[in-house]
């Protein structure tokens, strides 16, 4: 099994229709799930799956945590959006990626993130922390 990291196909469709909000207000909740070394996930990955997603464990329950928006932008002819960090506290969690994903529209994928290895936590703190919000490294970007 693999995990890689892309943002999905169906998710660059979906937007040209139309299907995402990202508008912090009134947008669409997104969520972020942790999965282990035995997931595949890549580009052809269209919803959440629990399949090979990371047991519960302290705040970390399945189909993981939301994920607040940061208001999307652009930066010279990039248009980007990101996330604020997420965290969940004292939690036991080894994941090898994890699926970013629009809770509010059937659960759609938008993004596999590939950790390039197992991260772990041991009854600790487990943090997700996102690139920094700039047209050369927001987690999504359309150039």
């Amino acid at each position: 099994m693999a995990i890689t990291q892309a943002v999905c196909t169906s998710f660059k469709q979906e937007l040209l229709v139309g299907t995402h909000n990202f508008t912090v207000t009134s947008g669409d909740t997104f969520k972020i799930a942790l999965y282990t070394s035995s997931a595949s996930l890549d580009a052809t990955a269209t919803a959440y799956s629990s399949t090979n997603e990371v047991s519960n464990s302290g705040t970390y329950t399945a189909t993981g945590g939301t994920l607040v928006s940061v208001t999307p932008t652009t930066s010279g002819t990039t248009a980007l959006c990101d996330f604020a960090d997420i965290s969940f506290t004292s939690a036991t969690i080894t994941a090898r990626g994890a699926l970013i994903f629009n809770s509010s529209d059937s659960n759609k994928a938008v993004a596999v993130l590939d950790f390039g290895g197992d991260k772990t936590s041991t009854s600790g703190t487990f943090t997700i922390q996102f690139p920094t919000a700039d047209a050369s490294n927001a987690i999504l970007r359309l150039a």
